[in-house]
This record gives C-alpha cells, structure tokens and sequence, in this order.
C-alpha cells in the first residue's frame, strides 16, 4: 500500500480545508460493496478476510485476488 508524503498530505489537508467534497450518495461505494461481499461469505470466512485486511493494511477484495492468483500459479 502506498502512503502519502508530507508534502502530499500537507496538500489534501490544504485542498480539503478550502473545498467541500462532492460525495454522491446515490451510488454504491466500495464500502459499501466490501459488506455486500462479507456478509455473503461463511462467518469464519468473513472473520478471516478482516483479520487479513486489518494485519496488512489491504481491503478484503485485495487479500481475496492475491489468494486466487496463488491459486492459479500453484495449477500452471
């Protein structure tokens, strides 16, 4: 995961103080669509998937594509 400089979140903070984001509300977010996903899963599944994400600072459709890419390497 990628982080910020100083000078870049010096510059946000700058951006943000003087703007007001446009957020649309009508249309689904990705946390939105990170729950969806979650709340589909087995319990233990889901609980895992968090744990994951929180350890490594990834979403969950992050840890999810890196499990599927291990998978197809171990088939080729």
């Amino acid at each position: 995961m990628a982080y910020m400089t100083e000078e870049e979140a010096d510059a946000l903070d700058e951006e943000l103080t003087r703007t007001i984001p446009n957020v649309d509300f009508s249309k689904p977010d990705v946390f939105m669509y990170q729950r969806e996903l979650l709340s589909i899963l087995k319990p233990v599944a889901a609980d895992y998937l968090k744990t994951r994400a929180l350890a490594t600072h990834q979403t969950p459709i992050q840890i999810i594509d890196a499990l599927i890419e291990e998978r197809i390497a171990a088939c080729r």
